[in-house]
């Protein structure tokens, strides 16, 4: 690339289809039976869609929330509060216990798009069962 005598390397730009819509891309439900601390749910997994005959890349962020127990007490989510889709447009993550057990969790997974509308299908809703 140049202008006049000013000259720069290539610069790649990546163009992403619009999301169309997620889904769970599993079971919806995990049950966790607590033996230790530190416990973790199942996997479970977000799907990322995009229009009719296009794919989804990877690096869709998807956003996690606790929403039951009120606050997430004793509870994270793995990796982290937002995961991103690989290269199949999957989200995964888990949920884990560290503190006092709950009888159960309630986390959202929801997708915007660049304007902050949400995504058709957000929010997908997922319960964790801890049993001792």
């Amino acid at each position: 690339v140049h202008s006049g005598t000013l000259r720069s390397n290539p610069v790649v730009i990546t163009v992403l289809a619009a999301l169309d819509s997620i889904a769970a891309a599993g079971p919806t439900r995990s049950t966790v039976i607590v033996s230790t601390p530190d416990s973790l749910s199942d996997s479970l997994q977000v799907h990322a869609f995009g229009p009719v005959n296009t794919t989804v890349n990877a690096n869709v962020p998807v956003a996690l929330s606790i929403d039951f127990p009120p606050g997430g007490a004793g509870l994270t989510l793995v990796p982290g509060d937002t995961v991103r889709t690989n290269s199949a447009g999957i989200a995964v993550f888990q949920v884990r216990l560290t503190g006092a057990r709950p009888d159960s969790a309630v986390v959202t997974a929801s997708a915007r798009h660049a304007n902050g509308m949400p995504v058709a299908g957000s929010p997908v809703t997922f319960v964790v069962e801890f049993l001792p």
